[in-house]
């Protein structure tokens, strides 16, 4: 009995390559448009602080992640472990989570890719540009793995570069090296104290801890892109180290520059707080330059998420639960029909924000945001799950080509962690939508794997 498949996917993913699409997909609209709001929120220490717990999160949801996906190198990788170590019926439920909260981001980020372009082209209309670069993207992803990688590459370096010079330069400024316009010179920390601490009080820190999360969301790419690398065992240890000191560089060091220039009142009004802060520093043609760089993290960040969608739903048909059509493969290795109903999702999320935005759009934005967190718990269930099944069949640690550190502490840390800000979302009026809307979504996930189970053995029961 033949079970090939006629094509498969071709490994062709370097390092630099798995880095960058982490980095893509990680770098967006959170870092450059929403970090004011969380200055103004937490107050300047209280969101350094923040960013440095969520980077602890990030490092040990991927410390167990990088022990499966070295072990099993699998496309869609972390919805298998799911399904493998869990329950198929959560393996199920984390992959059409993860395929939701991609596929919604695509919708608002050709909606925000749009709004960028009117700066410069304010006749034509934002739908155009919108069409133009989810046409963009669609071919990036449609045409070879290699292809989609070195785009990304591109992409996400433009941003990473902007990033290292905007703390260069606000380092200087900072120190007075270079000085700032109609304001103190060599303001060092004064802004960071000026408030206090915790201008709003510590509880404040657990409710930007979710809006942190969220903004670290991404990392775990790298395990979804596995399965199409060269040499996984050691690629992807090495992608993973050098991700996460590179985001805690990028993040916190972004976040410690603006809180420094930026008085904590100037903070929620800004549009973008890094316009003001180069401004404020005498950088000709800053808001137009950070236009230009926040554009190309937005498509930076589509580009990730059709990539990360599309696997999902290969996963899913290749582990027969969703329809074969989407298992298939071009003879490049692409899952063009999952990429295209990936895209036909981002593409009904885009109308929903423009038709109805108070509606199913915040539903469905809702549920992506708490999506991220409990795919991060299952990655850390997963592993705590496979390391005692891999011990107690006789293995040895010593036999895996990389092992997640301090087990069973790492593992159990991260899912607590992970647990606590789903917990604090329920004390947030303004996110506890996400409790309202995900919980009905994951149950609807869960019935839906398993009466369609039931139906498919019938079949088989009724053939016998």
């Amino acid at each position: 009995m033949e079970n090939k498949r006629k094509y498969d996917f071709q490994r062709q993913m370097q390092a630099r390559h798995i880095i960058m699409l982490s980095l893509g997909g990680v770098i967006g609209t959170g870092l450059f448009l929403s970090s004011g709001y969380t200055i103004q929120q937490a107050g300047p220490f209280g969101t350094i602080l923040s960013y440095l717990i969520g980077a602890l999160v990030v490092y040990l949801v991927m410390l167990c992640l990088g022990e499966l996906s070295v072990h099993m190198p699998e496309t869609g990788a972390f919805h298998s472990y799911a399904a493998k170590y869990i329950g198929p019926g959560t393996g199920y439920t984390v992959a059409w989570l993860y395929w939701l909260t991609w596929t919604v981001a695509l919708g608002s980020e050709f909606t925000a890719a749009g709004l960028l372009m009117q700066r410069w082209f304010p006749s034509i209309s934002v739908w155009i540009w919108s069409a133009l670069f989810a046409i963009l993207v669609l071919a990036l992803n449609a045409w070879t793995v290699k292809f989609f990688a070195e785009s990304e590459f591109w992409f996400a370096s433009i941003k990473v570069f902007a990033i290292v010079i905007f703390i260069i330069l606000g380092a200087a400024a900072m120190i007075g090296f270079i000085p700032m316009i109609n304001a103190q010179s060599a303001p060092l920390f004064s802004n960071v104290t000026s408030a206090g601490l915790f201008p709003n009080g510590a509880f404040a820190i657990l409710m930007t801890m979710l809006a942190v999360n969220f903004a670290f969301s991404g990392t775990e790419l790298i395990g979804v892109a596995a399965g199409e690398t060269v040499n996984p065992e050691k690629t992807i240890p090495k992608a993973i180290r050098m991700t996460l000191w590179r985001l805690i560089i990028f993040f916190v060091g972004t976040i410690v520059v603006l809180s420094a220039l930026l008085p904590v009142s100037d903070a929620s009004v800004l549009e973008s707080p890094f316009v003001a802060v180069l401004e404020r520093i005498g950088v000709p043609y800053a808001a137009d330059i950070m236009n230009f760089v926040i554009l190309t993290a937005i498509l930076s960040a589509a580009n990730s998420g059709l990539y990360a969608s599309s696997r999902m739903l290969w996963s899913l048909a290749d582990k027969k639960t969703i329809s074969p059509i989407f298992a298939k493969l071009t003879k490049r290795g692409v899952p063009l029909n999952a990429v295209l109903f990936s895209m036909l999702g981002g593409v009904l999320a885009l109308f929903s924000s423009i038709i109805a935005p108070d509606t199913v759009y915040i539903v469905l934005v809702s549920i992506s945001g708490l999506a991220v967190v409990i795919v991060w718990m299952s990655i850390s269930a997963s592993q705590f799950l496979f390391r005692r099944r891999y011990i107690n069949e006789g293995n040895s640690v010593n036999d895996l080509a990389y092992h997640t550190p301090l087990y069973p502490f790492v593992p159990i840390v991260s899912f607590m962690l992970c647990l606590a800000s789903c917990i604090g979302i329920a004390f947030d009026p303004t996110q506890r939508i996400a409790l309202y809307c995900g919980i009905p979504f994951i149950l609807f996930s869960y019935g839906s794997y398993y009466l369609t189970q039931t139906i498919k053995k019938r079949g088989v029961d009724n053939e016998e």
